[in-house]
């Protein structure tokens, strides 16, 4: 006759009980507060010392917020525009008042590009994207013009193609924070 098996148990460590990772819901506060975040470090980049005769540096809180709208439609409401915008204006120098008008305006465009479109691929939310920052840089230059002369818009030009080359590269760095803010 055979003896029977026993298992054997191992201690667990006291409060260290397993929890399973299965319908486990993300936190709240995370799922919020990362784009929210990442998008006001991107405008407070520009505060950076960065000196050079012409405007070069991109507008990377612009940058985050097209790559968050365009790679997540409902996770920002159509009005977040004028905050983050706001916001921006306190670090960019820019008139108090002009990237909450523009991204609001740039919020628009992509919500009536989205209800109007029925399938978007990564080659067209980069060609949006361009559209939009050179709009939102242009636009800048206009309003800060009816304050003071500004020069001609040909000085943008380098601050508009690296802001266009940088924005895969923005978009890679909002998919890594959107997989860390979705795990649990």
């Amino acid at each position: 006759m055979k003896s029977p098996v026993t298992a054997i148990r191992l201690p667990l460590r006291p409060g260290r009980e397993y929890e399973s990772r299965f319908d486990r819901e993300p936190s709240t506060l995370k799922m919020l507060a990362i784009p929210i975040a990442s998008i006001m470090f991107g405008s407070m980049v520009t505060t950076l010392p960065v000196f050079t005769a012409q405007p070069l540096l991109p507008p990377f809180g612009l940058l985050m917020f097209l790559a968050w709208r365009l790679m997540r439609p409902g996770l920002l409401p159509v009005w977040s525009g004028v905050p983050f915008g706001l916001f921006d204006d306190i670090f960019s120098g820019q008139p108090f008042g002009s990237a909450g008008l523009l991204w609001s305006l740039a919020m628009l465009t992509v919500e009536i590009i989205d209800s109007r479109a029925i399938w978007r691929d990564h080659l067209q939310d980069w060609l949006i994207a361009s559209l939009l920052i050179a709009a939102a840089l242009l636009g800048g230059l206009w309003i800060a013009s009816l304050a003071h002369a500004a020069p001609s818009p040909v000085v943008l030009l380098p601050q508009i193609m690296l802001s266009i080359l940088l924005y895969p590269l923005v978009v890679r760095i909002c998919a890594r924070l959107d997989s860390w803010r979705l795990a649990t």
